[in-house]
């Protein structure tokens, strides 16, 4: 079979592999279609760490094409989407649903080969746990591929408590920028400012239904807010770009007992200064999301059924083959999403 492989930072390269057998408990996945993520490009960066030789590859649907012996909770043809983490189900963070702060944790696409391939063998603890979800039939594989990503920004939005007559900053206009505006919105959000300097981002941020979108070279952003939230400051400030700055400009912008969640990654070693008494006197929630519960993921599929605006934030899809210029695009900052589609919709 064909594989996207990553060798070394710098270095991925599609190659033949050996199409994996399922054992016992495992299950095959015909891959139908993979989603690149920002933090499979800083693997590729050497800012985040994946085992060498391993297939990327996080965010994936497709179709169960073997069973090993013992699956009883899969069919060969389901549709299906993968929330892709092992955990041990038995520490304290999975018993209390939280499988993706498991200590011992294994990632495919990072651990373990991902989808970026025509096949991946399905781990058993993974199909034990319940990790492989079955995708509705109206819902396009190419979509639910998507429930990764869409689930880290449910994750991150519930985490600040947005909900209906919410209002909420988004820093960075990138693709999970822009899946926060449509997740508020769905969430009942009233107020999505986006800040996006990118002309044809910031474009797309008001037309997936940003309330107001700034652009920070030209006005200052806590300024901004507080102009559109009554002087009150924002119920949430997500930051979305892994840039130190604008963390300072966030703790500006949220009012008092308000949110700020540091959603992005940032570079290895980042220091950041800011005025403590700020976060103390004003009671800022200063926290941090990173990943999803599997039962956001279980929602988050359910969800995506009723949000096709979501597929316009995947601007580039390439067929395995060309699967290494996904990564370039993004270097390039070119559009938004990346998506690999190894197979035909069934």
């Amino acid at each position: 079979m064909k594989a996207l492989v990553f060798h070394e930072p710098g270095r991925v390269a599609v190659e033949e592999r050996a199409k994996p057998s399922p054992g016992p408990g495992e299950a095959l996945l015909r891959v139908a279609a993979t989603g690149l993520c920002y933090s499979d490009v800083r693997v590729y960066k050497g800012e985040k760490h994946a085992r060498a030789g391993v297939i990327p590859g996080h965010e994936m649907a497709g179709v169960i094409a073997d069973l090993g012996d013992g699956v009883t909770s899969l069919n060969v043809g389901d549709r299906v989407a993968v929330y892709p983490i092992s955990a041990c189900g038995s520490c304290r963070f999975c018993l209390s649903g939280l499988r993706q702060r498991c200590p011992a944790r294994v990632t495919l696409g990072y651990d373990e080969d991902g989808g970026l391939s025509e096949f991946v063998r399905l781990p058993a603890s993974l199909i034990s746990l319940g990790h492989v979800m079955r995708a509705a039939e109206g819902l396009p594989l190419h979509r639910a591929c998507l429930a990764e990503p869409v689930a880290c920004v449910l994750n991150s939005l519930e985490t600040c408590g947005i909900g209906i007559g919410s209002s909420v900053l988004i820093i960075g206009g990138g693709p999970m920028g822009l899946i926060h505006v449509v997740v508020a919105r769905a969430l009942g959000a009233t107020m999505v400012v986006v800040s996006e300097p990118d002309e044809e981002r910031a474009a797309r941020a008001s037309a997936l239904g940003a309330s107001l979108v700034i652009d920070p070279r030209a006005k200052e952003l806590g300024r901004a807010v507080l102009e559109c939230t009554e002087g009150i400051g924002a119920d949430a400030v997500i930051v979305s770009a892994g840039l130190p700055d604008v963390i300072g400009e966030a703790i500006a912008a949220v009012r008092r007992l308000g949110y700020v969640s540091l959603f992005a990654g940032f570079p290895p070693n980042t220091s950041v200064p800011f005025d403590p008494n700020t976060v103390h006197y004003s009671e800022v929630r200063l926290t941090g999301t990173q990943n999803a519960s599997p039962e956001q993921f279980r929602r988050t599929l359910r969800l995506l059924e009723r949000l096709p605006e979501i597929d316009s934030i995947t601007t580039h899809r390439f067929e395995l083959q060309q699967a290494a210029e996904a990564y370039q695009v993004r270097l390039r900052n070119q559009g938004l999403k990346s998506m690999v589609i190894a197979g035909p919709e069934p």
